[in-house]
């Protein structure tokens, strides 16, 4: 009978079919009391699952993400099973787990209210206490579309009927609710605990399609204990706090408009903070060697099908049929761009490393639905480099990138970085040769890195495989922003080439890199990282200088005009308002530096700086202000 080889190399045998709390009772009694789900050969599944031959069997508890993804998965069916309980005749959709907690979504005429998620909350914490046993049975399909349409529940009989034939249609019982599901769950209802909490309700359309009904989507979180419960929903009231689009329109950086749906309307220092951030990275760039170039945002049909960009992405380019019937499309991307201009004159071996850098403007059509301010977006600009080399440079300047990526990410105040490596997709242009090359080259880079890495299996580019730079914020969250992509497929379908030693043409590596990603992007993550409180540097306004009354107005404009000779901003608020109102207003505005100007700083050609989220005031005079913030501002434009 079955031999269970354990993750420490260790057999256990059995005489007879187990299952795997059979396994977790055998190791040790409060295994057994902890055990949620185990995985068998790489797979998970039930705790009950019946296993009849040898394998290897991994257990997991609430502190194994496993196990804490389990939890969430049966808290979703609990959440839907309490619904269908309170507001008999709604019809339940998918459920999935998502980071840090799942969703439902329902079909139902009255809109849930937050009277509505309380009641529901309650009503799953009952479910939780009548501990349901759940099993898990195999229907026929058939008889599966037939007993939910009987139910009523066609959302969930179309689901099945888009199961291919042959694979199979698993329902999962809790007690006599049940729902399609392909699991794994918990053994019963009690193994939840009442950690959970539900936290909104959204729109959303029927598998993601908005020619589809519209949905309402019931968001939750679910954890291990009341502590981390706790911790999250503390996380969760900070990041609401945080939140860019808030703190946009607070500090008058910008705003969007249905004219132009998922493309943003800078505002004067929503637009300088953007131009300090290309600034600052072109600063960065040219000390490393890169060329900038541009290249149009309207490109013929023709480039994106030799790309291979026009059959992978046609769908969510934006394209345009001339009077001639020509087609164009608003590029989505700068690469073939760049390619182009690469292809401008004759290269050797010698030009190479070749390092041409853009900060391009792209478009992508984003389902209207996923839009989400600054952070999901339709029109955005990259600051793209694409490196020409050898294969035999590939590792070396992929080093080279990485430490420019943590240079900048530190300057500007991100010193946690985790590196993603993403292989080969199902969905990629090239032989599987060329793939086998440059995933090797990237690996190699990435461990020679020595940082901390993860592999995500198929989630490569349709041109090659990449890194993936993740950046922890101040409250703990992990925002994907920069990539590093080597490409051995896009140079060659574009023409490009060079000479090598030995007199021969060859064709180039194509190291895809963006830093910000998307500058949009990363000002809504700067933002929230923040908190909109700025360091002096990048502020886009980065002093107010505030006359305490009309006498003192020509020095507050003296002030104002050599703080922006040393190359700092500055306005002078004349406004007709007392001082409390004034310092409030640019408190809210989130501005670093108030400078107050009265009869004491004009006789002593001093300022008294009132800083942001102080009470304190220091007078200092004027030339000492002007030497240090100058300095502090000047310390990362160099």
């Amino acid at each position: 009978m079955p031999i269970i080889t354990l993750p420490d190399g260790k057999n256990l045998d059995f005489s007879k079919k187990i299952t795997g709390l059979d396994i977790a009772k055998k190791i040790s009694k409060s295994l057994a009391n902890q055990a949620l789900v185990i995985s068998v050969d790489g797979e998970l599944k039930d705790l009950d699952f019946v296993i009849e031959k040898n394998c290897a069997v991994k257990i997991f508890t609430s502190k194994n993400e496993e196990g804490l993804e389990t939890i969430r998965h049966d808290t979703a069916h609990i959440l839907a099973m309490a619904v269908q309980e309170l507001f008999p005749g709604t019809q339940v959709t998918i459920g999935p787990v998502i980071e840090n907690g799942f969703y439902y979504d329902f079909a139902r005429k009255e809109p849930f209210t937050e009277d509505d998620l309380k009641k529901i909350e309650d009503k799953m914490r009952q479910i939780v206490d009548r501990n349901e046993k759940t099993k898990k049975e195999v229907w026929d399909r058939d008889k599966a579309i037939k007993h939910f349409k009987e139910k009523g529940e066609i959302y969930k009989a179309e689901l099945i009927e888009s199961i291919p034939k042959g694979e199979e249609v698993s329902i999962y019982f809790h007690g006599d609710w049940h729902d399609l599901c392909r699991g794994p769950h918990l053994s019963s209802t009690g193994k939840i605990g009442k950690f959970f909490k539900l936290t909104k309700v959204s729109g959303a359309y029927w598998r993601g399609d908005s020619n589809n009904e519209m949905l309402q989507r019931v968001y939750g979180t679910s954890w291990a204990s009341q502590k981390d419960l706790d911790n999250y929903l503390k996380r969760l009231e900070e990041a609401e706090k945080r939140d860019h689009r808030k703190l946009g329109k607070e500090m008058d950086l910008f705003h969007f408009r249905e004219e132009s749906p998922g493309s943003v309307f800078w505002h004067e220092k929503g637009w300088a903070l953007f131009q300090k951030l290309i600034n600052y990275m072109r600063m960065k760039q040219d000390v490393a060697g890169y060329k900038e170039i541009n290249t149009p945002e309207v490109l013929d049909r023709s480039l994106w099908e030799k790309s291979g960009h026009w059959e992978k992405f046609g769908a969510n380019m934006y394209t345009s049929t001339t009077p001639d019937e020509k087609i164009f499309a608003i590029k989505p991307m700068n690469c073939p761009g760049c390619v182009e201009v690469f292809n401008q004159g004759l290269k050797s071996y010698k030009d190479l490393p070749l390092k041409m850098s853009e900060f391009g403007k792209v478009h992508r059509y984003e389902p209207s639905g996923a839009l989400h301010g600054l952070l999901r977006v339709r029109a955005f600009t990259q600051d793209d480099a694409h490196i020409f080399c050898t294969e035999d440079q590939i590792t070396n300047e992929c080093l080279i990138v990485t430490d420019l990526i943590l240079e900048i990410y530190k300057d500007l105040g991100f010193e946690n970085v985790i590196l993603k490596y993403s292989d080969r997709p199902d969905l990629r242009v090239g032989d599987d040769t060329v793939w086998d090359k440059a995933e090797a080259a990237l690996l190699n880079a990435v461990k020679a890195t020595k940082l901390e890495y993860s592999i995500n299996k198929g989630e490569g580019a349709f041109y090659g495989p990449k890194i993936e730079f993740v950046l922890r914020d101040a409250i703990g969250r992990d925002w994907q922003c920069g990539t590093l992509q080597v490409d051995f497929n896009l140079p060659g379908r574009l023409g490009a080439s060079y000479v090598d030693k030995d007199g021969k043409k060859k064709i180039p590596v194509m190291l895809h890199r963006a830093l910000f990603g998307s500058l949009e992007r990363f000002i809504g993550i700067l933002i929230e990282n923040y908190a909109g409180k700025f360091p002096f540097w990048i502020s886009p306004l980065q002093t107010v200088v505030i006359p305490i009354s009309e006498e003192f107005n020509d020095y507050a404009k003296k002030v104002s005009d050599q703080i922006k000779k040393e190359g700092m901003s500055s306005v002078v608020d004349l406004k007709n308002h007392n001082l409390n109102y004034k310092i409030r207003d640019h408190s809210l505005a989130k501005i670093p530096i108030l400078l107050i100007c009265g009869k004491k700083e004009v006789d002593s050609n001093s300022v008294t700086i009132r800083r942001l989220d102080s009470n304190k005031q220091e007078n200092m005079e004027l030339k000492t202000f002007l030497k240090t913030f100058s300095a502090l501002n000047k310390a990362f434009s160099k």
